[in-house]
């Protein structure tokens, strides 16, 4: 069996979110998606308008998703691929770079972002988030 990993925050799901969930899922027999915890978020200055629970309660109901895990620091990623048999490590293409460093531990492949969506644009599009 092939499993994947990949990692987010994963707050207001939109088409963005199901795009790379399935091209994730296309690469492997199993995806498993560790979310960030509350206390990461606040950690990064991020505040989802889902909590932890809310966020992993939608996503485990998406057909693409076999399991949700909590991501509770940057570097907890060679200790996740390592202890849940990882083969492929996927990530926005905005990322690309950053975490070559897992080549050591499994594949690492970059998706394109769906363009024109991002949790970002909703906000700002609510009126939620400022500019700048």
């Amino acid at each position: 069996m092939k499993k994947v990993i990949t990692y987010g925050t994963f707050d207001l799901i939109h088409r963005g979110h199901i795009n790379i969930l399935k091209r994730a899922k296309e690469l492997g027999d199993h995806l498993t998606v560790a979310i960030s915890s509350d206390e990461f978020n606040a950690g990064k200055g991020k505040k989802a308008y889902h909590d932890f629970e809310h966020r992993k309660l939608i996503l485990e109901a998406i057909r693409y998703v076999d399991e949700v895990i909590p991501e509770h620091n940057w570097e907890q990623k060679i200790k996740d691929v390592q202890e849940h048999d990882i083969d492929v490590f996927v990530m926005g293409d905005d990322w690309e770079g950053k975490f070559d460093f897992l080549k050591d531990y499994c594949d690492v492949v970059y998706l394109p972002r769906t363009v024109g969506i991002s949790t970002t644009k909703i906000k700002e599009d609510l009126g939620t988030v400022k500019d700048g």
